[in-house]
């Protein structure tokens, strides 16, 4: 089971690739033929699986990640070597994406909304993988933005609690109060 998160270098990457591909179809295909009031309603979906996807992004580190064997498992495979090429293939997560989202959701919404939603959680889903592999392998200034998702990814890798779930963003940490005192908001 290691080598499915024991990732190519092409595999590692594959979501840099992927993902703002299927952002550009599910916009360009959406938006293409829509009136303003469409744009605004796709807007609006988009901005909610945004939303979305940070609490989504919170519950699956807390609770499948750190408590749900066989991912409890792989995701300490990460904790022990935080800078290796470890994570889950582009096919898994665009195949839940696109068919665990974007299908279900066009068939009971129409395609419009439900590529505004899935954008959205796609873009969401981007903006993780893209925080997560910064906060490993660049260096930030201090008092900034990827400074401080730097430091609250360090405190949920070496505290002796776990803690600072969102990498992200902090939100939801300071909703279900499972940030760190001192890690950065």
């Amino acid at each position: 089971m290691s080598t499915f998160v024991r990732l190519s270098k092409t595999g590692y990457y594959a979501d840099f690739v992927f993902y703002p591909g299927l952002l550009l179809v599910l916009a360009g295909v959406a938006l293409d033929r829509d009136t303003f009031t469409r744009f605004c309603l796709w807007t609006a979906w988009f901005g909610t699986g945004l939303a979305a996807w940070t609490l989504l992004e919170y519950w699956l580190h807390r609770i499948l990640f750190h408590r749900v064997f066989p991912f409890r498992k792989l995701h300490e495979m990460h904790h022990a070597a935080p800078t290796a090429k470890i994570g889950t293939p582009t096919w898994v997560t665009g195949m839940l994406i696109c068919g665990g989202v974007l299908l279900p959701l066009g068939w009971e919404l129409g395609f419009n909304l439900a590529s505004g939603f899935t954008a959205g959680l796609a873009a969401g889903y981007l903006w993780y993988v893209s925080m997560h592999h910064a906060a490993h392998h660049w260096r930030a200034r201090p008092g900034g933005y990827l400074h401080s998702a730097k430091l609250r990814h360090a405190w949920h890798h070496h505290a002796h609690y776990p803690c600072c779930f969102g990498v992200t963003t902090a939100f939801w940490d300071r909703v279900f109060r499972t940030g760190r005192l001192g890690a950065a908001s």
